[in-house]
């Protein structure tokens, strides 16, 4: 990714608004029942990301506060968007990467250095 990520501005959206989690870890995608979350899922309340729904989160074990994002690419949906790691180690991260990439996905993790 050739621009800079302001990862203070994810922090703050995070520090005011709250995380919802619709979707705990262990729990299966609503469309694919094969597909089982490996961390808690969910969204930063009241904002709107680029599909126009709530920024998406994902959500570890850990105190590190924002720690990357996954940008992802779906070629059935035809959209872009980025997911928050939020509180989680690298192989979490790569959990959810891997997690993310399926079916017309393709998911690319950008770790926070």
């Amino acid at each position: 990714m050739s621009e800079t990520i302001d990862w203070q501005k994810f922090e703050e959206l995070i520090k005011k608004n709250g995380i919802f989690i619709d979707r705990p870890k262990g729990t299966s995608h609503p469309r694919y029942s094969n597909r089982i979350y490996p961390v808690d899922y969910g969204y930063i309340k009241n904002t709107v990301g680029a599909d126009g729904e709530e920024i998406d989160v994902f959500v570890g074990k850990g105190s590190k506060g924002v720690v990357g994002i996954v940008r992802t690419v779906d070629s059935v949906k035809h959209d872009a968007e980025i997911k928050i790691l939020w509180n989680m180690d690298l192989e979490e991260a790569k959990m959810v990467e891997s997690f993310l990439n399926f079916g017309g996905m393709k998911a690319t993790l950008i770790w926070r250095n």
